[in-house]
């Protein structure tokens, strides 16, 4: 198996911090590691600690929407993919499964770092963690100091009701993560089905078989009415293009420097 973790968060909340963690006490000193990162994340003072492990090697990338460029990667080396934070996640998710395929790779895990401070700042940013904890198996809780016991609780409160099955681990503002090897086991624990190898793309699939139409005349998708597996729900789009469910903009939050 050749590895690929691909971590999702905001900009400043804590994930090169938390992949450096990952790297120096879930891999063996001579498991080679590749960082990812994109090129339009600041520098932070991770990426020295970062780049001072002796099995790992940094590398920058450019998101250039609709496709992950190509990378070359040493062919036994763990992979730690660093989504744009600028950019769309939906956007990026949905072009890391064809990324995979193309470079021989198969995906570990997907991570999503959850600024708690800025979360709560910023009750418009729900949706956008919602959609990226919908894809992730673990959730990292940074940022937590200052923040309301009740917001956390309620926040936590909503994902156990729906059952959602990813890990959620309350990382320390200091001090090495709890049992890395559990949160590196490849074993899924997304509530998305799109990265399964039996997964089929019907989001772009339409059903017009005479009267197959709902109360306004349109045409029904696969998974409404016929029992077909329904499409990843994120990725559905609307015949004038945009996504049947929207995310907020990053870059109204974080306007550029």
């Amino acid at each position: 198996m050749n590895p690929v973790y691909f971590i999702l968060g905001t900009p400043g909340s804590g994930r090169r911090g938390i992949v450096r963690d990952l790297i120096e006490n879930g891999l063996g000193a001579d498991e080679k590691a590749v960082v990812l990162l994109a090129e339009s994340e600041a520098a932070d003072p991770q990426d020295e600690k970062l780049a001072a492990l002796a099995n790992v090697e940094m590398h920058r990338w450019k998101w250039t929407a609709p496709e992950i460029p190509p990378a070359k990667l040493p062919h036994d080396a763990t992979v730690f993919l660093f989504a744009d934070s600028r950019a769309g996640p939906i956007d990026q998710l949905e072009a890391l499964k064809p990324w995979l395929e193309r470079q021989g790779r198969e995906l570990a895990r997907i991570f999503t770092v959850l600024d708690c401070g800025l979360a709560e700042k910023h009750p418009v940013l729900r949706q956008w963690f919602d959609a990226c904890i919908h894809f992730s198996d673990v959730v990292f809780l940074t940022n937590r100091s200052g923040v309301g016991n009740k917001w956390l609780s309620d926040f936590l409160k909503h994902f156990k009701d729906e059952r959602f099955p990813c890990h959620f681990v309350q990382v320390k503002a200091k001090g090495a993560l709890p049992t890395p090897l559990v949160w590196l086991d490849p074993t899924p624990r997304r509530v998305s089905q799109y990265f399964e190898e039996d997964y089929v793309d019907l989001s772009d699939v339409i059903i017009e078989t005479g009267d197959d139409e709902d109360d306004e005349g349109e045409p029904i998708k696969p998974g409404e009415d016929d029992g077909i597996i329904p499409p990843e729900p994120y990725f559905v789009r609307q015949r004038s293009g945009r996504r049947d469910r929207e995310v907020p903009d990053l870059r109204d939050i974080f306007p550029a420097k």
